[in-house]
């Protein structure tokens, strides 16, 4: 664990193992490694409490494997997002333990058990179309530790469909509500559970969606008391948030 590095560090020097100069290294090492193209930020799990996570879209093959290959030798857990195949298979050559989820676009390398909370999220999809997003958010949300329970499908298109599914859903702790088209869906569900809602607009949806505006601005209007909103297909961004508040 990077914690206990730093207490050997912190030893070392206390106990004039270490000098000034080599100490000052073996801290900033501590602190991030820089490979030219990245600087991997190692202490960000014991700053914030989570790991750094590698966002795939932009980066090179060969800088995300690189990227990899280094957290990989201090033990860290690996969370990848927008991953493309090539990249999947690049890193499962040499870490079989590598798992793709073609549907969330995410690779997983797990060094470290991640554990479960005993609260559950839930994540709530309007629309199979809006599935990929559900489950970036899945994935996510079990990288940092939670348990986790999807439903899918349950659109206001037929209202009676999210109904049957109320006594899972008002279960959990905290919920993600995905949807594209209007964006009506975390309105809807906002009215019936006492739990807060993190929405995530999708892309989903014909011309006047706007690519996923639509959705976002009808949720960022939503007159619903505890709904709060997320970019356009950032279900990352939803599970992150609402791991923070199932570890509360």
């Amino acid at each position: 664990m990077i914690d206990d590095d730093l207490q050997k560090i912190c030893s070392q020097i206390q106990s004039g193992e270490l000098q000034a100069d080599v100490a000052a290294k073996q801290l900033k090492e501590y602190l991030y490694t820089d490979i030219g193209y990245a600087k991997i930020d190692y202490a960000r799990e014991s700053r914030v409490g989570y790991p750094e996570i590698i966002f795939g879209l932009g980066k090179s093959t060969e800088q995300i494997v690189g990227i990899v290959n280094h957290m990989m030798h201090r033990g860290s857990n690996i969370l990848i997002t927008h991953a493309r195949p090539e990249v999947f298979d690049a890193i499962s050559k040499n870490h079989q333990s590598a798992r793709f989820n073609h549907l969330a676009k995410t690779i997983c390398i797990e060094q470290t058990p991640f554990g479960t909370t005993e609260s559950f999220i839930g994540i709530i999809a309007a629309g199979t179309s809006d599935i990929p997003v559900v489950e970036e958010a899945y994935e996510t949300a079990l990288f940092l530790g939670n348990s986790v329970k999807k439903v899918a499908d349950v659109g206001v298109a037929g209202i009676h469909r999210l109904y049957d599914q109320l006594p899972l859903i008002r279960a959990a702790k905290v919920l993600i509500v995905v949807a594209g088209m209007e964006g009506a869906l975390p309105s809807v569900v906002g009215g019936l559970v006492n739990k807060p809602i993190i929405a995530v607009p999708t892309s989903v949806g014909y011309g006047a969606n706007f690519g996923g505006l639509a959705p976002l601005l009808a949720m960022l209007n939503s007159c619903a008391s505890g709904v709060s909103v997320v970019n356009i297909d950032n279900g990352f961004g939803a599970a992150y948030q609402a791991s923070m508040i199932n570890k509360l």
